[in-house]
């Protein structure tokens, strides 16, 4: 009896001193967060910009690394126009600060088997209300614009004796980001408890804490396995191929995006992409040779090969570690799991995190400057590239990799289980 008490007295304890623990879990993930965009953004040239735009341009990417809304905005005078747009999520930024404020969200509630609905929602109110005074403060000073010279003089004459010189900007809207930057907190905290062994649950959803926190793990497993990979690639081409700076700027700001693109297009799924104008897309050079085409192209593992053979790694690479993947959910699960169902729940678990990769990878950017209705006339400014995803394609195969992935998965791991005993065969 003492001991139950004492061990109430101590949660109640670590549930009221939980801002603290609030405040430094958001400063240290949104610290590092803007480290990285920092590094990044360096390595890419953004410190030469302009007007002490910098930090402005840290924050912008921060914003649209918790899915924030960053709006582009032109202005070229009354007889011109400037359109402008962009849409991508930066998710080395965003998984350096997932890392670290999931850390800091789980950290006061390791080593207990139950928590309250009550005490947990307090303490992911707690990181929540701490989390939207820094997003507000982002999205306060993500904004800036810029003056666009076009390459063609005989224009840029033009536009200055008219006042027409093209200028764009962005902007962050503090509603939309604050909206969406709470969302991805939610995402980011409901992710955390399902992935730990050690995050205690309320009581009435223990049950299911068997059947979910085993997929949930070996899909983050495989997530990471692949940025590893791809971290260890670019470093080889950073070493070997020069080109240092592009290639940090790349890592420091998008090797997500990469890798698990890179996983999709292993296991058979379709990207449809363009790359058209002075832009380009951060990605390696076959794949923008596939792209930059006048129509668009379809990104896919067929296409890739004709540019390189080597592409077909992709398959082998999704060829071994998904059964990796599986083997690592089977072995976390009850022995009493049945192979079909091992199946059925990394098929689910793979769908979903194809999804996920299919919403927070896609991208699209453009830029166009038109003068007396005569249409794009940047002088090589101008320019359009987006890539986005087959869905239903992607998710169909998500799919039946995932169900043959599940099954080999269970077999491999039949002789390491321990928890739990197997239940005895029909006859």
């Amino acid at each position: 009896m003492s001991q139950q008490l004492s061990s109430e007295r101590a949660g109640r304890r670590r549930a009221s001193h939980g801002w603290r623990d609030a405040l430094a879990a958001v400063l240290a993930g949104l610290a590092l967060m803007i480290v990285t965009a920092s590094l990044g953004l360096w390595a890419a040239g953004a410190a030469e910009l302009p007007g002490n735009a910098f930090p402005r341009v840290v924050a912008a990417v921060v914003v649209m690394a918790v899915g924030g809304s960053v709006d582009l905005s032109g202005d070229a005078g009354l007889i011109a126009e400037t359109q402008a747009g962009l849409t991508v999520m930066p998710l080395s930024v965003t998984l350096a600060g997932a890392l670290v404020i999931a850390g800091g969200f789980l950290r006061p509630l390791r080593n207990r088997a139950v928590a309250s609905t009550r005490e947990l929602t307090g303490w992911a109110a707690r990181m929540a209300a701490v989390w939207a005074l820094a997003l507000i403060a982002l999205a306060a000073l993500a904004r800036h614009s810029f003056a666009v010279r076009p390459g063609d003089r005989t224009i840029a004459d033009i536009g200055d004796l008219l006042d027409a010189s093209p200028e764009v900007g962005f902007r962050a809207d503090i509603a939309l980001t604050l909206v969406f930057g709470l969302l991805w907190l939610a995402a980011l905290l409901v992710l955390a408890l399902l992935v730990s062994r050690k995050a205690p649950l309320p009581a009435r959803l223990v049950r299911f804490q068997e059947s979910v926190r085993p997929a949930a793990f070996a899909m983050v497993a495989l997530l990471m396995a692949y940025v590893v990979l791809g971290l260890v690639i670019g470093l080889v081409v950073l070493v070997t191929r020069g080109h240092p700076a592009e290639t940090c700027a790349v890592l420091l700001l998008g090797l997500p995006n990469l890798a698990w693109l890179a996983l999709t297009l292993g296991l058979g799924a379709s990207w449809e992409g363009k790359v058209q104008g002075p832009f380009g897309l951060p990605v390696p050079h076959v794949m923008d040779s596939v792209l930059r085409t006048s129509d668009g192209s379809t990104l896919n593992l067929s296409s890739l090969t004709q540019y390189d053979g080597r592409a077909w790694w992709l398959l082998v690479a999704a060829a071994l570690l998904l059964p990796a993947a599986a083997f690592l959910m089977a072995a976390r699960s009850p022995a009493r799991t049945r192979p079909w169902q091992h199946a059925v729940h990394m098929a689910v678990a793979l769908a979903l995190t194809v999804l996920t990769i299919c919403l927070v990878a896609r991208l699209s950017a453009h830029y166009g400057l038109s003068l007396l209705g005569l249409g794009d006339i940047g002088g090589g400014l101008a320019g359009e590239v987006f890539l986005r995803p087959m869905l239903f394609t992607a998710l169909g195969l998500a799919v039946v990799w995932g169900l043959a992935a599940g099954f080999v998965g269970s077999l491999l791991a039949a002789r390491v289980r321990r928890r739990g005993e197997a239940e005895p065969a029909a006859n």
